[in-house]
């Protein structure tokens, strides 16, 4: 027996339009999409939803996250971060292989996508990890299974960190999937981190995190990535750009590289560090309020393909300190959507340049099957914004089992009534509606 429910009169947000009309979903599909005010589905429906004065989205796929699981559990699990993400209009999710144990073998592999299946109320899928000795075992991962190779080019520990240029060719050589890479210089980093301590102690306060994580130090990381990429063929993503220089690398509709942009990256810059503090401390560092601009530019010049958050949970203990000693990482993932909406309202981009950068284009990077558009026989993966509604972060509101926000205080003007995850309201009017839900394994177009 089907149960059908219709999204009615709200304004429809897909594939570089919007109209008001009706969406009929179909449990687990979307069935119909009916343009014009009071549109009837040829089918009677089960529940009427009244969408006057909300915009119906694709549900958010945010290509850069770390939940935690395992081994980190303390920071954050499958279950918390993806009420997180479900509570932000988020319904797929694809998480980042730096975990205990890391995701560079197939076991770990096996055994995170169990974790990830009996947790998560959102859709997901799992990037394999690159290291310095596993490039041989990359070419043979299953494509319908592995979303991608995660490379980090700076940034990481043990043997996840890879900035040996022949194991880095080796890597580009043998990898048969998309790459995604975090480009930072390690040596130019150490150089830097050194003088630093010199001059400022062993603790560097964290406004001189940027000088450290410097603009040369990722852009000759992101200019290697890119020439092995051209040299070699590969499918490269690089990760939350922080720089204008690196934007020079790209350019708008290049099928081979692309590039993300992360929302800490879209929001702060180095002012926010006397503000903020450790709170806004990640890798690559947030910079100059210029490069900021710069990013913000790039959203509508084609230059970023995808906006991701890369949230990354800590408890607050370990966000103590400065330059050598707070953790870096921030959890966004529950406010990526409500924020970029406000730099809509700003006017650095359009409501439909939102929905490509945030649901269109992460489907198309990843070849998703079936998400990320609003399209009949689809997932009904689906949120439902409504916009003057003012509403400020109070840790209460926070879904993440860190329970800290670098927005806490923050009024925000948009509001996430609804989150369909596969037909399922997971999340309606401030609260996730069924914790034993599960969401699904993604499937590949390859």
């Amino acid at each position: 027996m089907h149960f059908r429910t219709q999204i009615k009169n709200a304004t429809i947000i897909n594939e570089g339009r919007q109209f008001v009309g009706t969406l009929v979903i179909d449990d687990d599909r979307i069935d119909e999409i009916l343009e014009g005010h009071d549109a009837e589905p040829t089918i009677p429906v089960d529940e009427s939803i009244d969408g006057t004065g909300c915009y119906v989205l694709p549900g958010v796929i945010d290509d850069h996250v770390h939940f935690r699981d395992p081994g980190l559990t303390q920071k954050g699990d499958f279950c918390s971060e993806s009420r997180a993400a479900a509570a932000g209009g988020v319904t797929t999710i694809f998480d980042m292989p730096n975990c205990v144990p890391q995701t560079t073998t197939q076991e770990a592999f096996d055994e995170k996508w169990k974790i990830a299946a009996s947790k998560s109320v959102v859709n997901y899928g799992l990037f394999f990890g690159a290291t310095a000795g596993n490039a041989y075992e990359l070419a043979h991962l299953n494509p319908r299974k592995v979303a991608g190779i995660k490379l980090f080019m700076g940034s990481s520990t043990g043997n996840m960190l890879v900035d040996n240029e022949i194991a880095l060719k080796a890597i580009f050589e043998n990898a048969k999937l998309l790459i995604m890479t975090h480009c930072e210089n390690s040596a130019i980093i150490n150089e830097n981190m050194k003088a630093a301590q010199a001059q400022y102690g062993a603790d560097p306060s964290v406004e001189h995190h940027p000088e450290i994580r410097s603009e040369e130090a990722c852009y000759q990381s992101t200019a290697l990535a890119v020439r092995l990429a051209r040299e070699n063929g590969a499918r490269l993503h690089v990760a939350h750009l922080s720089t204008a220089k690196e934007l020079g690398l790209f350019t708008p509709n290049d099928p081979l590289i692309t590039a993300e942009a992360c929302v800490g990256h879209l929001l702060f810059c180095d002012e926010d560090y006397a503000r903020l503090g450790s709170r806004i401390k990640v890798n690559p560092a947030i910079k100059t309020k210029a490069d900021r601009d710069a990013l913000r530019a790039a959203l509508s010049s084609g230059k970023i393909y995808t906006i991701g958050t890369d949230h990354a949970p800590h408890c607050m203990a370990d966000k103590m300190g400065g330059c050598a000693k707070a953790a870096s990482g921030m959890p966004m993932v529950q406010f990526s959507l409500v924020s970029m909406l406000e730099l809509v309202d700003k006017g650095l981009l359009t409501l439909e340049r939102l929905v490509k950068l945030m649901c269109h284009n992460p489907a198309d990077l990843l070849q998703i099957e079936n998400r990320g558009y609003l399209r009949e026989g689809y997932k009904a993966d689906i949120v439902m914004v409504r916009p003057h509604r003012p509403w400020t972060l109070t840790p209460n509101r926070i879904q993440s089992k860190c329970n800290w926000s670098p927005l806490e205080g923050h009024t925000f003007h948009w509001r996430v009534e609804r989150t369909f995850c596969n037909g399922f309201p997971i999340f309606n009017r401030g609260h996730v509606t069924d914790e034993k839900f599960r969401g699904q394994a993604v499937c590949y177009n390859r």
